[in-house]
């Protein structure tokens, strides 16, 4: 049964974090295998809302065990089989304050442009959670490619450049060597990764990473049947887009595992490929039911959900009351993210029961489950 909460509108780590899940659709060829609790915007900053998900101040956020000082570290991962570097941040949840384990692990994928520092605010309040949190950077997509096409965010056709089918493809398969690159680490006792869950495993992204997303989560692709991957168990998709071509419903008909788009009224086109706030939004209705929900924030863009600030999120041009309300939008974001893969790779009841009412929407946000 679908449900549909609405509230009624009254009252330099820069990188180039865009969109093209439409754009891959179109380009793909036939060989191309949270009671009373209010937000202040101006009060919330980062260091505050990764210090209000740490020591659960967000009613949407508490939990049983909650990993405080989590670790990052900087590698470089090999894949040998395509000779390709993946670099990666992971995060790591404080082991004196976290469960022994073993801990549940969650891959980000960046937009086109990005790097491993995409979604970082994101990945500091999962692993404040008690996650371990792993930042992939595909290369061929990331800030290196588009810096030799380009040195202009508005020159879209030559960023559209670094989004082609083969690009996606090389992002396909990164995850799936993360993966294989996890389970090898678990396999082999390797320090820290002997206490993480090598199966029962989150993927999300923004905007060409939720074009990944969606493509690990099972997407059809005109002649290509998508991909099946059983260690993955949910999904979040920052930014989504519809395809361009073909019915969206037969696209996303293979996608039964739990997945939760977020995007914004102001969250369109970033490309120059018809990307606009309806058509993100239809990416849900499109989905089959079961384990499905939506996000929508009023006033977001598209950088709103890429997890970044400063500089990083200024390379389109944003309205001031999106600005405005960027802080509170990202402690919303986090804490509804956190009890989603609670809930869904964890079986938190309390985070689900959590989800079927959020706590923290203002007027002109909307949730929708179905």
């Amino acid at each position: 049964m679908r449900h549909v909460a609405h509230v009624p509108a009254s009252l330099h780590q820069q990188g180039v974090n865009a969109d093209s899940g439409f754009l891959l659709w179109r380009h793909v060829s036939p060989c191309s295998a949270f009671q009373g609790f209010i937000i202040r915007p101006m009060n919330l900053t980062r260091r505050t809302c990764i210090s209000a998900l740490a020591c659960g101040a967000l009613p949407c956020l508490q939990a049983q065990t909650l990993a405080v000082g989590a670790s990052v570290v900087d590698e470089v991962w090999i894949d040998a089989a395509r000779q390709r570097e993946v670099p990666v941040k992971v995060r790591w949840p404080d082991a004196a304050a976290a469960n022994a384990g073993p801990y549940p692990a969650v891959l980000f994928s960046h937009g086109l442009g990005g790097t491993r520092e995409g979604g970082a605010l994101w990945g500091e309040a999962w692993a404040a959670a008690g996650f371990v949190v792993v930042h992939l950077q595909h290369a061929g997509s990331d800030l290196a490619a588009v810096r030799a096409v380009t040195n202009s965010f508005a020159d879209q056709r030559a960023l559209r450049s670094a989004a082609g089918p083969a690009q996606l493809l090389a992002r396909l398969r990164d995850v799936s060597f993360a993966l294989d690159e996890i389970g090898r680490r678990h396999a082999a006792k390797q320090q820290r990764w002997r206490s993480v869950r090598p199966v029962q495993i989150g993927l999300c992204g923004h905007s060409f990473g939720a074009h990944t997303t969606l493509g690990m989560a099972g997407q059809r692709y005109p002649r290509f049947e998508g991909v099946t991957e059983p260690r993955l168990a949910s999904f979040i998709a920052f930014s989504p887009s519809l395809p361009a071509v073909g019915d969206a419903g037969q696209a996303f008909d293979r996608i039964t595992r739990p997945l939760l788009c977020l995007t914004g009224t102001l969250d369109s086109d970033v490309l120059g490929v018809g990307a606009t706030p309806e058509r993100r939004r239809a990416v849900f209705d499109a989905l089959p039911a079961g384990d499905k929900a939506q996000l929508v924030l009023r006033e977001a863009d598209h950088m709103t959900f890429a997890g970044q600030t400063g500089r990083a999120v200024e390379i389109v041009p944003r309205e001031q009351m999106t600005r405005d309300l960027q802080a509170a939008h990202h402690a919303l974001v986090a804490s509804i993210t956190t009890d989603w893969w609670r809930a869904t790779l964890l079986d938190a009841g309390a985070a689900r029961s959590r989800l079927s009412a959020p706590q923290g929407l203002s007027p002109g946000d909307s949730w929708q489950q179905k």
